[in-house]
Order: C-alpha cells, then sequence, then structure tokens
C-alpha cells in the first residue's frame, strides 16, 4: 500500500486534488476513497483479475481495428496483464460500497494501467486513462463482463472441481458402508437403511448442485462488452464486443461470446441472480449433510453416537478432552452466509433501473465471495469430516434391534394396528420386537427373522 506523507497533485474534470506520491492511481481514484470511507472492504481479486483481462484484450482489440497506436496499445496489455496477475493489488484501494456502476473501479483500473503503461514507455502521462485504456469502453459494461469473467473462471478453476472432489469423497466412502442402520425421520426411529444408500442422497445433492451450476454457465459466458453507456455501442466500434470475448476466449479457454442484446446485459443482472439461487440450492444441500454428521456424530455417550468425526482440535477451553464437530461447522457457517448473499443479490438484481443496474459492486462482492466460500468449504468437508469417519458398529447395530418400527414390515401380514400394539408394547418394555411379535402373532420365529431382517428391508418391496 502506498505510504502516507508525500503527495502530488493529480486532476480529473472535477479540478485538482491531493495524492499519494507513491500511489499509481489518480485523481478519480482518490475522489472515490475519500468519498466511501465504509466497510474497508475491497473489490475482490477474481474482480481485479477480469478487469485487468478486459483492459489487455480491449487494447490489442482497439489496435487491430486500427484505432490505437501499437506501441500504446502494447504498453497498455502488458500493463493490464500485470494488473490481471494481482502484481499491483495494493494500489486497487476502493471500498465495495461505492458507486452502483462500478465507475470507481473501473476508473481505478483505467489510471493505475495508463500511469505502469506511460512509465514503461518513458512518457510519463502519454497513455491517457480515459481515451486510451478506456477506448471503445463505459463502466457500465466493463463492470458487468467483469463479474461474469471473474464468476465464470472461479466456477471452472475452483468450484465444480472442488465439487466433482467432494462427489468422489462420498461415493468412495459409501462404497465401504454396507452396515446397516436406523433410519429416522422426523429425528425418530424408522425403517431401516445402509449408511452406503443414506450417502448415495447426499452424492446425489451434490450432482444436482454441479448440474444446476453448469446449466447456468453458457448465459455467465455471455459478455456485456461493446454495449458502452446504454447498449447501444456509441463510441465503440461495431466489431469491438464481438472480437472481445474471442480475445477473451483465447486468453480464458472458456467460450466468452458477445451478447445478443446488451440492452439486457446492461440493465439487468438476471444471470447473477441465477448463478447466486444456484449456489443458495447447493449451501443448502451442504447444510443438511453437515446438520446429518452432526446428529450422527452426536455424543459420544448421550447422543446418537452413530460415528465419529475425525479429531481436529481440542473442543472446549473449559472442559477437558472434549472434540467438537468442527468442520461440519465451519461448513454450516459458510452455508449461512452464502445464503446472506444471495438474498442481498436478490434485492441487488432487482436495482436495473432503465438502462443500468446501480448495485454491480455489491453483487460482483457476494457472487465472488459465495463462489470462492463454497469452493473451499466444499473441499474441506470431503477432506476433513467425510473422508475420515468411522462406523460406531455396535451401537448402530444395538439401536437397530431395538427399533420397534421394524414391525412395519409386517403390516402385510398383520395389518397396520396390530402391528401399532405390538410397537408400542416393545417400546414400552424396552423389548426387541421380534420377542414382542413372537408372543402377539403365530408366525414362527423363522419367519419373523426372515421378514424383520434389516439386510432384507433395505431393500425395499412388499417383505414375504
Amino acid at each position: 500500500m502506498p505510504k502516507p506523507g508525500s503527495y502530488r497533485i493529480e486532476s480529473d474534470s472535477m479540478g485538482q486534488l491531493k495524492v499519494p506520491s507513491s500511489a499509481l492511481w489518480g485523481a478519480q481514484t482518490q475522489r472515490a476513497i475519500e468519498n466511501f470511507p465504509i466497510s474497508g472492504q475491497k473489490m475482490p481479486r477474481e474482480f481485479i483479475r477480469s478487469l485487468g483481462l478486459i483492459k489487455a484484450t480491449a487494447a490489442q482489440v482497439n489496435a487491430d481495428l486500427g484505432l490505437l497506436g501499437k506501441t500504446k496499445a502494447g504498453a497498455i496489455k502488458q500493463a493490464a496483464l500485470a494488473v490481471a496477475e494481482g502484481k499491483y493489488d495494493d494500489h486497487f484501494p476502493i471500498d465495495i460500497y461505492q458507486t452502483g456502476s462500478g465507475t470507481s473501479s473501473n476508473m481505478n483500473a483505467n489510471e493505475v494501467i495508463a500511469r505502469l503503461a506511460s512509465s514503461k514507455s518513458g512518457k510519463q502521462a502519454a497513455v491517457h486513462p480515459n481515451d486510451d485504456v478506456n477506448m471503445g469502453q463505459s463502466s457500465n459494461d466493463v463492470v458487468p463482463t467483469a463479474i461474469h469473467i471473474s464468476a465464470a473462471l472461479l466456477v471452472k478453476e475452483s468450484l465444480l472441481p472442488s465439487l466433482r472432489h467432494l462427489n468422489q469423497i462420498i461415493d468412495r466412502k459409501a462404497r465401504k458402508l454396507k452396515t446397516v442402520k436406523t433410519g429416522r425421520t422426523h429425528l425418530m426411529d424408522a425403517m431401516p437403511l445402509s449408511f452406503e444408500q443414506e450417502l448415495s442422497g447426499w452424492s446425489a445433492q451434490i450432482k444436482d448442485g454441479r448440474q444446476r451450476i453448469e446449466d447456468c454457465l453458457p448465459r455467465l459466458y455471455r459478455l456485456a462488452q461493446g454495449g458502452t453507456a446504454v447498449g447501444t455501442g456509441i463510441n465503440s466500434h461495431p466489431q469491438f464486443g464481438k472480437k472481445i470475448a474471442v480475445a477473451l476466449k483465447a486468453q480464458t479457454g472458456l467460450p466468452f461470446k458477445s451478447s445478443e442484446n446488451y440492452f439486457q446485459a446492461l440493465s439487468s443482472q438476471d444471470t447473477s441472480v441465477e448463478l447466486s439461487s444456484h449456489l443458495k440450492t447447493l449451501a443448502v444441500s451442504l447444510m443438511k449433510i453437515s446438520n446429518d454428521l452432526r446428529w450422527m456424530n452426536s455424543g459420544p455417550i448421550t447422543g446418537l453416537a452413530e460415528i465419529s468425526l475425525q479429531a481436529q482440535q481440542p473442543g472446549s477451553s473449559i472442559m477437558p478432552g472434549k472434540i467438537n464437530p468442527v468442520t461440519p461447522e465451519a461448513v454450516a457457517m459458510v452455508c449461512a452466509k452464502v445464503i446472506g448473499n444471495d438474498a442481498a443479490i436478490t434485492v441487488a438484481g432487482q436495482s436495473g433501473n432503465f438502462q443500468l443496474n446501480v448495485m454491480l459492486p455489491l453483487i460482483a462482492a457476494n457472487l465472488i465471495e459465495s463462489i470462492t466460500i463454497l469452493s473451499n468449504a466444499a473441499r474441506l468437508f470431503a477432506d476433513n469430516a467425510i473422508k475420515g469417519f468411522t462406523v460406531n458398529k455396535a451401537n448402530v447395530e444395538q439401536g437397530l434391534a431395538r427399533n420397534p418400527i421394524l414391525v412395519t414390515a409386517l403390516n402385510a401380514v398383520i395389518g397396520y394396528e396390530a402391528g401399532a400394539k405390538i410397537a408400542k408394547q416393545a417400546y414400552r418394555e424396552g423389548r426387541a420386537i421380534i420377542d414382542v411379535a413372537m408372543e402377539n402373532t403365530n408366525l414362527s420365529k423363522d419367519d419373523l427373522e426372515r421378514l424383520l431382517d434389516p439386510a432384507q428391508l433395505i431393500k425395499g418391496g412388499i417383505p414375504k
């Protein structure tokens, strides 16, 4: 971060003001710093990366179209790629809560890149932030484009690989767990199933979550660049948007394309809202699985104690020997944050007034945060919770043997009413269901053992 103390004088269309002498930004960035001392949270690294990629490809496209000199374009491209790589993140200090179009962040990029490009070319101020770096662009198409690029890159590079890893770990774990356990509905004892079957439900949730996100990607690949101020493309070459998309596709390997309707791309953030809703659904799935693990691990004496999660750290500052389910708890908090982020993105998505959405920085920051923390949490969840837990077979088998709900398997033979009486007696007397059924039916022990065999009951169908 630039050191305070010495200053230089910069100017913009509103006049002059002091800028730290070591800062790469100019007057418009400085005004935003002074105007928005709100949260202390800067725009995310991934967003800055995307701004750098946009400015680099814009310089190249403008040069190819004969609108920008090759020497100047080369200097801009070199500086912009350095910004994309994260070499100058300290020079992007603007708060998330800024002008709704993100103009402050766009100008921050323009000013930093212009100063770097000018310095590299040996001609101070030869590169202009608006006329050269921002050529053919507006904050109104740059920022929506940056949102789509940053989200698409994070989804492809981080989130989907993490979810595939989580699926693999769940499936691998499921194949090893053939033990039959008591099922639960309403947190109460229900008919049995195997751990393998239970985990298959988790796996299906994650697979569906992945599919929803992948289904959204074609719309995320559509870019607003080329629409400029209001969607008409004023001050931009007619081929600029399409060529930008082609250049970004080559730069990132993702199939970006120019939006079919710039008016939609500038005025709405429907795709961001859609993606966020899928992230929220994924968060709901992960919270369900986290809470299942917490309940199954509860105890170890007075809880369910069906499983033991891998011990990771001491659980209490006052109770010696206590071990808590810390990874599922952390994942659940991530899920709560993502659900909250989605609520904010939903409100922000409604703020498309006429030709521009005016909550773009909030959408960018929340969407990037949700993708990032879900990516990290999914991988940790797989490696620190699901991979290492063990089944407490003795506890599981003991509970299963005493489960009065097993009498459900006799419905087709003795009827619901008779089964209910047997279940209540077994529960009241604390006895195994097979013993009570032998006293209250004409079924033989062999028949009852066959009809009440949990290993057969998990196969479904009508016991005979």
